[in-house]
């Protein structure tokens, strides 16, 4: 039996991040060549979103794919600056030939109140959860109509379908991103670029750790009909399901992964 990429080119995003490094993993698994990109850690580029340990986190996965036998890159990028972005699709396309899935999974977040939240934060995390997902299909776009399609796959939210009560910032992005999804499906079908989102639930994960409160896990766990966090891997089937020619008849929709959370 074939693998489920075998043949494709994927560019992943955050790829430093737990849920980014078991989605390039999986894919580069499937036969997939794998171009994974993070912010860097250069306290020039990366004064406004520092990317702490997650820059050699990414390096460790490429070195771990090729170990096993598969093809993966690494590439410095910074989703909120479109110079970055061309320069990443050059960069994937003059190293691997063409480009057949985006990935944009990097994103932060912000657990805040309203009334704790700046003008500075709401601006940072839309950067990157919002703009940077835009930015990123504007830049995969041309490359995929000369490839003859493709397939993108955006980072939403369960909280971009329901309220949590705090952190409307976070919140904000993962809405917008979803219907960002829905309209650029529906722009670009005819050139056979299917455009999902995926909405994970709570998954254990580093951002998730360095960003919610020790003392908020057991009432967030409480809230999950399957009573326990999520695990990277099974995110990472979603996105390699999405990737694949499996999901054919797909596009404008949301996969949501969340144990539950959203049947209420």
């Amino acid at each position: 039996m074939s693998k489920r990429l075998q043949g494709k080119v994927v560019l992943i995003t955050g790829a430093g991040g737990g849920l980014g490094s078991a989605q390039a993993k999986l894919m580069a698994k499937e036969g997939a060549s794998v171009m994974l990109t993070n912010l860097p850690e250069d306290p020039i580029i990366a004064q406004s979103q520092p990317a702490t340990g997650l820059w050699d986190n990414a390096k460790q996965t490429v070195e771990s794919i090729r170990s096993e036998g598969g093809q993966a890159e690494l590439c410095a990028l910074d989703v909120t600056q479109e110079e970055q972005w061309i320069q990443a699709v050059k960069h994937t396309e003059q190293t691997f030939g063409k480009l057949d899935v985006l990935v944009n999974n990097a994103g932060i977040y912000y657990h805040a109140g309203l009334l704790d939240h700046t003008i500075d934060k709401f601006q940072q995390i839309v950067g990157v959860n919002q703009l940077g997902c835009l930015l990123g299909m504007k830049a995969v776009v041309p490359s995929m109509r000369n490839n003859g399609g493709g397939s993108i796959i955006n980072f939403a939210s369960i909280y971009g379908i329901s309220g949590a009560g705090t952190s409307t910032a976070y919140q904000s992005t993962k809405g917008a991103v979803r219907l960002m999804t829905r309209s650029a499906a529906l722009e670009f079908v005819a050139d056979n670029i299917r455009i999902n989102s995926i909405c994970p639930g709570m998954f254990d994960t580093n951002l998730f750790e360095s960003s919610v409160p020790k003392e908020a896990w057991e009432p967030l766990i409480e809230m999950v009909p399957m009573k326990r966090f999520g695990k990277p891997e099974e995110i990472a089937y979603g996105t390699l399901f999405l990737a694949s020619d499996e999901s054919s008849f797909m596009t404008g929709t949301d996969l949501v992964i969340d144990g539950g959370y959203t049947c209420p």
